[in-house]
């Protein structure tokens, strides 16, 4: 068992753990994930390492409650242990000197983006970051972004923290500026990165994304995480877990993450049922 040392509700169901997992957190890379399981019968969830502690043995895992298994992940509490935890798995993210790095984040995905962010100002990069969400209150990691950007700008879709409007329109207007920018990392909801290639597409300014695709093993052995980019079919977990944003196929990764809508359905109303029960 890999056991949870400590527990951090961040916003509404969205939580951090910090977990005891020392061989994870020798060799984990910026851009990699691990795939976890709570016990013998759950399903196996990729989640990106959002930090880790060498000395104390320790990574960080932040939890989305989304559907049956990441709801049932949340419900662990400190002093709890996960069955598994593999890792680390994808590819690193490439950590060069480009320059200027806007790094856009959209809800839970800047979860994903920190580490990165983190590893381009080491890197030896001016970090931008736009840290979005749909409200104040579903805002995370602000004060860690502040730490390892030169400049953050807080975007909140209804206006009620920092800039309203969307990572992609603030990005857009930045290049409308004039700003000078050499490399974009955008990770969030898919229309939010599919938004973004958009507008970088037309002054070919290199831009990444993390996909979020489904998968089991994590391995590439069941193919459950197929993704194109340009005219190639790619594995997420092996090739990527980053591709180049201006040839993703946007618009498959879209309809695949609606092809369990009706399981995690049922699954839900399940727990609902079993809760009504316990009380009655």
């Amino acid at each position: 068992m890999y056991k949870i040392v400590s527990k951090e509700v961040l916003a509404p169901k969205i939580t951090r753990f910090s977990i005891e997992a020392p061989e994870v957190a020798k060799s984990r890379k910026p851009g990699q994930f691990v795939v976890i399981r709570a016990d013998e019968t759950s399903e196996r969830v990729p989640l990106t390492i959002v930090d880790s502690d060498p000395k104390k043995g320790t990574i960080d895992l932040i939890i989305q409650d989304a559907g049956f298994s990441t709801h049932c992940l949340t419900c662990c509490e400190e002093g709890d242990g996960f069955l598994d935890v593999l890792g680390p798995l994808g590819r690193p993210t490439d950590m060069h000197k480009y320059g200027t790095v806007v790094c856009v984040g959209g809800g839970v995905g800047t979860a994903v983006l920190y580490p990165i962010a983190k590893g381009l100002k080491e890197a030896g990069n001016t970090v931008v970051t736009i840290n979005g969400a749909r409200n104040k209150e579903l805002l995370i990691l602000e004060e860690e972004l502040a730490k390892v950007s030169d400049e953050l700008i807080i975007a909140t879709d209804d206006g009620s923290y920092g800039v309203k409007g969307f990572g992609s329109t603030i990005l857009q207007g930045m290049i409308d500026d004039k700003k000078k920018i050499d490399f974009v990392v955008a990770i969030g909801p898919t229309m939010m990165m599919k938004a973004v290639a958009e507008v970088t597409r037309p002054y070919d300014i290199e831009t990444i994304v993390s996909l979020n695709a489904i998968m089991i093993d994590g391995t590439g052995m069941c193919g459950g995480c197929r993704v194109t980019v340009g005219d190639e079919v790619k594995f997420a977990c092996v090739d990527g877990p980053e591709f180049d944003a201006h040839l993703v196929d946007f618009e498959e990764q879209i309809a695949k993450h609606h092809y369990y809508d009706e399981e995690q359905a049922c699954q839900m109303d399940k727990i609902i049922t079993d809760a009504e029960q316990e009380r009655a």
